[in-house]
């Protein structure tokens, strides 16, 4: 199916800070089902391979949307490198969902959207963001996670948390950068203040959507038993384990192929087909 893709689209969160979307319309006379991509935690909408990934679900019939968080370290002229660390040093949990919430009331309002059909796909952190938000957000109609994580309570401990309030900066280290990045002690104290609203292990089991848990058996950065959880909390889930591949499913970043590695490819693909076996008239 041919579609168009609208790249870099400027929002705005509810603080007044800009971030963009892209846009991937299938070419159709009716509305179509809406899929919104949230990226996880050092991550980004232009990360390797995503955009292969958002043209294979198009070609399949579905407008897909991904984005930047507003807080994410990504400004509106550089869409693939940290330039806005401050930023990246101000964002919370809750901050991800009210950018959800934006993102959600941005694209459902467009005419080419069946409202009826809206699903959130999120990756790592964004998965955990998009069970949160699929919980108190009645418009969601499905749910996809990859690589998602079961919990926000993801925390360093011992000195390190100590010198965390003591100094009230936490550095952690982009390996593909070479970057430090700065969590301000807002960071933890946003959590323990929404602490009720950020518990995932809640979210997912007050869920009676469909949803589909995807996890590489080989994941080095977040273990496979926070799939095993919500595919167990969420009851009307079905988890896929992929076969030798980690985290990011043999994408990296930059991506230069012109086409996903085998194990993405088959995530997309898994994806897809979950969506259409929920009788997606596409």
């Amino acid at each position: 199916m041919k579609f168009n893709a609208e790249k870099n689209i400027v929002l705005e969160n509810n603080k007044g800070k800009k971030f963009l979307a892209d846009l991937y319309t299938p070419e159709s006379a009716e509305p179509l089902p809406l899929v919104i991509f949230a990226h996880g935690y050092k991550g980004f909408k232009d990360w390797g391979a995503w955009n292969l990934m958002a043209e294979k679900f198009a070609k399949a019939g579905f407008i897909f949307a991904s984005f930047n968080f507003s807080m994410n370290g990504i400004g509106l002229e550089n869409t693939s490198e940290f330039t806005d660390i401050d930023a990246f040093s101000e964002n919370n949990y809750t901050q991800e969902l009210d950018d959800l919430e934006v993102v959600i009331n941005y694209f459902s309002k467009l005419k080419s959207v069946d409202i009826s059909k809206i699903t959130l796909l999120g990756h790592s952190r964004g998965g955990g963001i998009c069970v949160l938000k699929a919980s108190e957000d009645s418009r969601i109609s499905s749910l996809i996670t990859l690589g998602s994580v079961d919990s926000m309570d993801r925390f360093v401990t011992g000195e390190k948390l100590e010198d965390w309030k003591n100094s009230g900066i936490y550095n952690t280290f982009n390996s593909r950068t070479k970057q430090q990045m700065p969590h301000k002690i807002q960071f933890l104290n946003n959590y323990l203040e929404n602490k009720e609203r950020l518990d995932v292990e809640k979210a997912a089991k007050s869920l009676k959507i469909p949803a589909l848990i995807i996890h590489g058996n080989n994941d080095e950065s977040v273990k496979i038993s926070n799939a095993k959880n919500l595919n167990k909390w969420i009851s009307h889930s079905k988890l896929i384990l992929v076969e030798n591949t980690g985290h990011t499913f043999n994408t990296k970043e930059p991506w230069t192929d012109f086409k996903l590695p085998v194990a993405m490819n088959f995530v997309a693909k898994s994806a897809i087909n979950f969506l259409k076996d929920l009788h997606y008239s596409l």
